[in-house]
C-alpha cells in the first residue's frame, strides 16, 4: 500500500480513537495541541493524494450517543464547522458580506424546544444524527427559562457550560492535588448526560444560546436582530460582534486579549454572515455548513525544564501524573504545573526527568504539555499508593492505561463511595453535594458511613462553613434523618459493592425475600444463579463480605436504618418487560412506576426491542420514536391505567 494511505489510515485510527475518548467517556488520551497537529497531517494527506476514507474524521462528526439516555433523531443533522487557525482566512470567508465575530464556546450543545411558551425538551447534538434527551438536567440550568413570552413554536440552540470560576470551586473543595475534573468542558458533559438530574443542579450549569433554528412566526433575517429578540424573551446569548472584512483581524485581537480573564470556557471563535438567508442559500458540505467558519487560537508554546512528576489520587483511585517543570510565563500567566492525565499521555510524550518540554495553554487556559524534546521516557511509576501506601496496579480501559491504588478502602476512594451513598437511588440524601461530603471529611467529621448519621456533634463548626448556614444545615440533618427509613434494594447499591448496581441490587434483594438476615449469609451459588448476576460478580460479593473493614461499617450502619419493604406475594406482571415515555399521572416520578412494576414481577428497560411485551404511554397516539418503533415490532401500547387493571 502507498506509504501516504497507510499513514492516512493510521491517522484515522489513532484519532477517532482519540476523539471517542475525549466526547464520549470525558477522558482525553492526547492533548488538543496534539490531536490538532495529527488532525492537520490527515487534512494534508488527503489533499495531496486527494483521497478521503469514509471513516475519516475530516468528514465525520466526532461524538457517539450513551446508553442510558432515551434517545431522539434530530430534524435536521447538526454538522460541524469547518476549521481555521489563520484570520486571512477570515477574511476571505467575509468577501464583501457582514458577519457576526462570536465566541465558541467550549461546553455540550443543547437543542432547546418550547411549544405555547413552555420548554418542552432538551436535547444533547449526541452524534449530530441522533441526541440524548436531557430535558430533566436542562431544568436545573441555572439561566434557562421554564416560560417564555413567546408562545409560538421555537426551537434554539445553545451551549451549556460550567464557568471556569464555578469549576475551580469544585476543585478547590478538594485535595489540592485532587485533579478528578480535567477541565469544565468534562465536568459538563459528566453533569448533563446522567440520570439523576439533582447533580446538575448543584454543578452551576448554564446555557449560552448560539443560534435561532426555527419559530412559528416571521424572525428577522439578521442574525444580530434574531439574538436581540431571544433576549428579549429571557434567554442568554453568545458574546457578539457585526464585522466586516476591513475589521475582522482588529476584533479576533480583542476577543484574544479577553479570553485570558474571561469565566466562560471558549476554545476559538466563529464567524458567520449576519444576513440569515444568504448564509442557508450557500448550502453545507458533507460534514460542515458553509454560512460559517471556526477560527482556533495559536497556541503559543514555551520551552521549560521537567523538574518532577506528582502523583494524585482520585476518588476513583485512579493515580494521576502531574508534571511540575520550571515556571514560566505563557499568555501573560506563570505557570508550573501541568496535568498529564494518564500513563498513556506520559508514554506518548516520553516524559523525563531534566528533559526540555514544551508548554502551552490549551485555548490559551489550561496548561498542557505539547511535547519533550529529549524524549528520555524516564519516569519511575510509583509501585504503592501515595495516600495509603498500598500497591499500585497498571490496568488498560479501552486501550488507555491507567495507574490505580488496589486498596477499595484507600481514603483517597472514600469521597465517591459517600457520593454514591448518599445519591438518590441509594440513601437518598439530598442537600449534601460532593463539596460538602469533601469538607466534611476534611475536616476530620465523616470518617465512616455511620458518622452522617451523627452530625449533630459539629452543628456550629458546620454551620460556619463558607456559604452553608443554619437553613443548610437543618435542611441537610433533615434529609439525612429521612434516610434512615430506605428500601432494601437502595441500602444494598449505597454499600458500593463492586459491580452491583441498583438493578442487580434490586435482584438481590428480592432473591433474598427482602430479609436482611439472608442478604447477609447468601451464598456463591444462589448469587450466582439470579439472571443479571452470575458467577465472577457473585465472587466479587462475597469478597466483600469477608473484607472486617467493610463488615464492620455495614453492621454499624444496621443500627442506624430501618427497612421498610413490604413483600408482595402477586406475580401478575412475572416474564413481562416494560418499557416507559412520555409523562406519567398516577406515579410520583419514573422511579416509582418502575418500582411498581417490579414488585408485582415485571422488568423494566430502556430501549424498545423484540424483547418488550408493552410500552406505557399515557399518550397513545404520540408520533414519538418509542410509539413508531412499538407499532412497527407490533409491541400494544398501554396507558398507566390499563396497567394498574393488570395488577388488580
Amino acid at each position: 500500500m502507498d506509504k501516504k494511505l497507510a499513514r492516512m489510515k493510521e491517522l484515522i485510527e489513532t484519532l477517532n480513537y482519540a476523539s471517542k475518548m475525549y466526547y464520549q467517556n470525558s477522558d482525553p488520551i492526547m492533548s488538543d495541541y496534539e490531536y490538532d497537529k495529527l488532525y492537520d497531517e490527515l487534512v494534508l494527506l488527503e489533499k495531496e493524494t486527494n483521497t478521503t476514507f469514509a471513516n475519516s474524521p475530516t468528514v465525520n462528526v466526532e461524538t457517539e450517543v450513551s446508553d442510558s439516555l432515551e434517545k431522539v433523531e434530530h430534524p435536521s443533522p447538526m454538522l460541524s464547522l469547518s476549521k481555521t487557525k489563520s484570520i486571512d482566512d477570515l477574511e476571505e470567508f467575509l468577501g464583501d458580506k457582514e458577519g457576526l465575530l462570536s465566541w465558541k464556546l467550549d461546553g455540550l450543545t443543547i437543542v432547546l424546544t418550547y411549544n405555547e411558551g413552555k420548554l418542552v425538551s432538551g436535547v444533547t447534538r449526541g452524534n449530530g444524527i441522533i441526541g440524548e434527551v436531557v430535558t430533566e438536567n436542562v431544568k436545573q440550568f441555572k439561566n434557562v427559562p421554564f416560560t417564555i413570552p413567546y408562545k409560538g413554536s421555537l426551537v434554539i440552540r445553545g451551549e451549556a457550560i460550567i464557568k471556569y470560576s464555578d469549576f475551580n470551586k469544585v476543585n478547590d473543595d478538594r485535595d489540592e492535588d485532587d485533579i478528578i475534573y480535567k477541565n469544565p468542558r468534562n465536568l459538563c458533559s459528566g453533569s448533563v448526560r446522567q440520570l439523576d438530574s439533582r447533580v446538575t443542579a448543584s454543578r452551576n450549569v448554564n446555557c449560552i444560546i448560539f443560534a435561532l433554528i426555527s419559530a412559528s412566526d416571521e424572525i428577522p433575517n439578521s442574525k444580530l436582530e434574531q439574538f436581540k429578540w431571544l433576549q428579549s424573551l429571557g434567554f442568554e446569548t453568545v458574546e457578539c460582534f457585526k464585522v466586516t472584512k476591513d475589521s475582522v483581524r482588529s476584533e479576533v485581537l480583542k476577543f484574544k486579549e479577553k479570553i485570558v480573564s474571561y469565566d466562560i470556557p471558549s476554545d476559538g471563535l466563529v464567524l458567520t454572515f449576519d444576513d440569515n438567508a444568504y448564509g442557508i442559500s450557500l448550502g453545507s458540505t458533507a460534514k460542515a455548513p458553509r454560512h460559517s467558519i471556526a477560527f482556533k487560537w495559536k497556541d503559543e508554546t514555551v520551552e521549560s525544564t521537567l523538574i518532577k512528576v506528582d502523583w494524585s489520587v482520585s476518588r476513583t483511585g485512579t493515580i494521576n501524573p502531574v508534571a511540575v517543570f520550571e515556571p514560566v510565563e505563557i499568555e501573560g500567566t506563570i505557570v508550573s504545573r501541568a496535568s498529564v492525565h494518564n500513563l498513556s499521555i506520559m508514554k506518548r510524550l516520553k516524559l523525563g526527568i531534566g528533559d526540555t518540554i514544551e508548554v502551552f495553554k490549551a485555548n490559551m487556559i489550561i496548561p498542557q504539555i505539547a511535547n519533550d524534546i529529549e524524549k528520555t521516557d524516564n519516569i519511575e511509576i510509583p509501585k504503592y499508593c501515595p495516600v495509603c501506601n498500598h500497591e499500585t496496579s497498571i490496568e488498560e480501559n479501552n486501550g488507555v492505561s491507567y495507574l490505580y491504588c488496589t486498596n477499595e478502602f484507600c481514603h483517597a476512594k472514600f469521597i465517591k463511595r459517600l457520593s454514591l451513598f448518599t445519591s438518590r437511588n441509594a440513601m437518598n440524601i439530598d442537600g449534601i453535594s460532593d463539596q460538602i461530603l469533601t469538607k466534611l471529611f476534611h475536616e476530620g467529621f465523616l470518617n465512616d458511613y455511620i458518622d452522617l448519621y451523627h452530625l449533630d456533634k459539629y452543628k456550629d463548626e458546620i454551620i460556619a462553613f463558607d456559604g452553608f448556614g443554619e437553613k443548610s444545615y437543618d435542611n441537610m440533618i433533615d434529609s439525612v434523618e429521612k434516610s434512615r427509613k430506605v428500601k432494601l434494594a437502595n441500602f444494598i447499591y449505597a454499600l458500593g459493592i463492586p459491580d452491583i448496581g441498583f438493578s442487580r441490587a434490586k435482584l438481590i434483594a428480592k432473591k433474598c425475600d427482602y430479609d436482611i438476615e439472608k442478604i447477609k449469609n447468601i451464598t456463591l451459588e444462589e448469587l450466582s444463579a439470579i439472571d443479571g448476576v452470575g458467577e465472577i460478580i457473585a465472587s466479587k460479593w462475597i469478597e466483600t463480605f469477608k473484607n472486617k473493614d467493610f463488615i464492620k461499617s455495614f453492621e454499624s450502619l444496621l443500627k442506624e436504618v430501618e427497612f421498610t419493604d413490604t413483600k408482595n406475594n402477586s406475580n401478575k406482571l412475572d416474564n413481562l418487560v416494560f418499557v416507559i415515555t412520555g409523562s406519567l399521572n398516577n406515579f410520583e416520578n419514573r422511579d416509582a412506576l418502575i418500582e411498581y412494576i417490579e414488585s408485582y414481577g415485571g422488568k423494566v428497560i430502556s430501549a424498545i426491542s423484540n424483547k418488550v411485551n408493552f410500552l406505557i404511554n399515557n399518550d397513545v397516539t404520540s408520533m414519538s420514536t418509542k410509539n413508531k418503533k412499538a407499532k412497527e415490532l407490533g409491541i400494544k401500547i398501554i396507558s398507566e391505567d390499563e396497567l394498574l387493571d393488570m395488577t388488580k
